[in-house]
């Protein structure tokens, strides 16, 4: 597995999850994708309109959705503008030092999307961790 995907996600959290969810683990993933992009979504919005308030809710649900499938890099961005946003409410300003988290966060997102993608379908050419200068093909298919 390249090491930016060690980065990204926890693999033995989410292999966790996986087991423990069973049958139900996919739907989840599904879950998780349609939330995070409408959370991710509402982030920006709310940074466009300087709505400190707008931020705390989708950031909370982003980083515990995050969290429960082992992207902890994305639930601690997540955090982090939840956090802010909720510091800057009881001080009463808008929190525009989060814009480059904002900005890391969808990136941070898709990344997490596809490499969760590439570990649950079989129909995604994965690469192989080694070898012995061997091509090797999809010889997982189906196995998950």
């Amino acid at each position: 597995m390249a090491e930016e995907a060690l980065d990204v996600v926890d693999w033995v959290s989410f292999e966790k999850g996986r087991s423990e969810l069973g049958p139900g683990f996919i739907r989840i993933l599904s879950y998780f994708k349609e939330d995070g992009v409408k959370s991710i979504a509402q982030i920006e919005q709310a940074m466009r309109d300087e709505n400190t308030i707008a931020l705390v809710m989708p950031s909370h649900t982003l980083k515990g959705e995050a969290r429960q499938l082992g992207a902890e890099p994305l639930a601690k961005v997540a955090e982090l503008i939840e956090t802010t946003a909720r510091f800057c409410i009881e001080s009463r300003r808008f929190p525009d030092e989060l814009v480059p988290e904002v900005v890391q966060l969808r990136k941070l997102f898709d990344q997490t999307v596809e490499l969760f993608e590439k570990a649950t379908n079989p129909l995604v050419q994965r690469t192989p961790t080694g070898g012995f200068g061997r091509k090797v093909t999809n010889q997982g298919f189906g196995r998950i």
